[in-house]
């Protein structure tokens, strides 16, 4: 019987360090993404709003979807080889928090789509 529940000991121990490791091996492959990605679907909700609430012209706007799709493609290139390493993270960041500040100045810049705002104002 204290053979049995070795053995089940045993299996339990190398199971739980199967699933360490392939959480660490899995984590390490992924470096960041995650934030990545949410920082990326907070900047476009946020271009968005402005759009529709009119704080955005259309020019703005443009600038700042195209500013977008330059940071998308920086992660990209980034996951290209199935890594992003710190190096790219940081890079990649710091885009988006250059971004980010560029939407807060043009949101806040006084500048309107009266359409937009009188869309925005009338529904």
């Amino acid at each position: 019987m204290t053979s049995a529940t070795s053995t089940q000991r045993t299996i339990t121990a190398v199971t739980i360090a199967g699933l360490t490791l392939a959480a660490s091996a899995g984590g390490a492959l992924a470096y960041g993404e995650k934030r990545i990605d949410e920082e990326q679907a907070r900047e476009r909700a946020r271009i968005e709003q402005g759009r529709y609430s009119g704080e955005l012209t259309r020019r703005e706007y443009r600038d700042l979807q195209a500013e977008q799709r330059a940071i998308q493609d920086l992660e990209n290139r980034a996951k290209a080889d199935g890594h992003v390493s710190k190096r790219e993270y940081r890079a990649i960041h710091e885009a988006q928090q250059n971004a980010s500040r560029h939407i807060r100045e043009e949101r806040t810049d006084g500048q309107v789509s009266w359409y937009r705002r009188w869309l925005y104002n009338h529904r």
